[in-house]
């Protein structure tokens, strides 16, 4: 019986340990943002040949999960909120620079 207890804590301390607070969540998705507008800029300075797509459908599927939560404060929705319109503003540059470039728009 003793071992049943120790292998229930241990997995709840993992399952604990694999999930990340909502506000890691939102610093993480301010970072990816930063790392994708600089993704971005090297494309449209000749940098790499090919936008970074993968990363930029990541990153949308990663704020729309935690847009979707709705445990979130007043203050993490106001962040995130604020993050969701900065990513929304870069996803316009981009979307019109690659028109003019005459690439594929996603």
């Amino acid at each position: 019986m003793r071992n049943f207890g120790n292998t229930l804590t241990r997995r709840s301390q993992m399952l604990t340990d694999k999930v990340l607070e909502v506000d890691d969540q939102i610093e993480r998705l301010e970072d990816d943002i930063r790392k994708l507008k600089i993704e971005f800029d090297i494309y449209f300075n000749g940098g790499k040949k090919s936008p970074p797509h993968q990363a930029r459908a990541a990153l949308e599927a990663r704020s729309n999960r935690l847009n979707g939560n709705r445990d979130l404060s007043f203050a993490q929705r106001y962040k995130l909120n604020n993050l969701i319109s900065r990513y929304t503003a870069y996803r316009e540059l981009w979307r019109r620079r690659l028109k003019t470039k005459g690439e594929e728009i996603y």
